[in-house]
């Protein structure tokens, strides 16, 4: 709670009068839809930060205040939520998108209009590539799909000495950049993947294809899908008797997985987190202890969602002090990309986490490797468990 006390002592003398103006903040998210667990971890992790800054002074004596909008996880919607909290609404900056298929068909809307936007979920690699660095307003707290890529290529090919990868991707632009980074990174290994699925959101079995991956002799199956494809993906594994060990991004990682596919199909199959709830780190646990307050869940939708966009939210007030309350695209542009001052926020320390260069604040030694053990997520290997208070801060710094 340091952020939060420091905040405190700024505003120790300020209070919300009544004519206090809020300062609005666009969330947008898929709030229903395939991915909501995501969508409505996203909402309540900034919901939560609004509700512990506007406790203390919100900015300035300006309390913060979200204007929501849900892209029911569909492209044409995000698009045109995006349009109504930009040119309609016209919020300070936007804090959302889970899925990069529908961040990608909104993104101009953002970069046309110098729009801050801060993403706190979707993996995409292109989405912060679209624009260069330089010229762009969009930043990233989530892990990009590339480096999802490398750390599973190294633990699967470098570490485990597999080298018969089974590819699963769906046809979103989240399957099709997955499969293009997997590819890439298998490439550099002088390999090739011994088999690849391509199917649609809409597909309802994928019993076929992993017959296929097996009688391809695959040694290892990864997985780039969201939601109920994840659960097929885990479920037909097992239906068709497939051994070789699963692998995913962090959508293996959904509440709706577990519900869907059960913790006897998940048992042993693992995914990319950049956090694993663990009782031993005190932040996170206070974290999920306040969060389950508000959200009053049994079980929490995405912990990384959660966490994740809690810590965006309160960069983005770091980011608000740096300019002086100047919301403008430029200002909070140039403040993200030389932050002053360290936030320690729930995922990680973040010591300028952005650069004129750089709009991704994650690095690859910042990602762990999760897996399903008895309905639970728990880090996979004992000593990644064993520094679970040791904070991996952004490389080169």
């Amino acid at each position: 709670m340091k952020a939060l006390n420091w905040i405190g002592t700024v505003l120790c003398c300020l209070v919300f009068e009544a004519s206090a103006q809020p300062l609005r903040i666009g969330l947008i998210g898929p709030f229903s839809g395939g991915t909501s667990d995501f969508g409505n971890s996203l909402r309540f992790g900034a919901e939560l930060a609004v509700k512990e800054i506007n406790a203390v002074g919100g900015f300035m004596g300006r309390p913060f205040e979200l204007v929501v909008r849900d892209d029911q996880s569909t492209p044409e919607v995000g698009r045109a939520g995006a349009e109504d909290l930009v040119l309609k609404e016209k919020v300070a900056f936007t804090i959302g998108f889970c899925n990069t298929g529908v961040v990608m068909k909104a993104i101009d809307v953002f970069q046309n209009n110098k729009h801050l936007l801060m993403i706190p979920c979707s993996q995409g690699t292109r989405v912060t590539r679209h624009y260069p660095p330089e010229q762009s307003y969009i930043f990233r707290l989530a892990p990009h799909d590339l480096l999802n890529a490398k750390f599973l290529v190294a633990e699967i090919v470098d570490r485990r000495k597999l080298s018969k990868l089974a590819i699963f991707a769906d046809t979103t632009g989240y399957g099709e950049g997955g499969l293009q980074d997997l590819s890439a990174e298998l490439a550099q290994r002088g390999l090739k993947p011994a088999y690849v699925a391509r199917f649609p959101m809409s597909a309802v079995s994928l019993t076929d294809e992993m017959r296929a991956a097996r009688d391809a002799g695959a040694d290892a199956v990864v997985v780039y899908t969201a939601g109920p494809l994840q659960a097929a993906a885990v479920k037909d594994r097992r239906s068709v008797g497939m051994k070789a060990p699963l692998f995913a991004p962090w959508p293996l990682s959904g509440r709706n997985v577990l519900e869907i596919a059960g913790p006897a199909a998940l048992e042993g199959t693992m995914m990319v987190q950049t956090i694993v709830h663990d009782t031993f780190n005190e932040r996170r646990a206070s974290f999920l202890a306040r969060y389950f307050r508000l959200s009053r869940e049994k079980r929490i939708g995405s912990l990384m969602a959660a966490a994740q966009t809690y810590d965006a939210v309160h960069l983005m007030l770091w980011a608000l002090f740096q300019t002086k309350g100047d919301v403008s695209g430029d200002a909070l542009k140039q403040a993200l990309e030389n932050l002053q001052r360290p936030y320690r926020g729930v995922v990680t320390t973040y010591t300028r986490p952005f650069a004129p260069n750089d709009h991704d604040a994650m690095t690859l030694n910042m990602l762990w490797l999760g897996v399903w053990r008895k309905g639970l997520i728990e880090y996979y290997y004992p000593e990644d468990a064993r520094q679970t208070s040791y904070v991996r801060r952004k490389e080169g710094q």
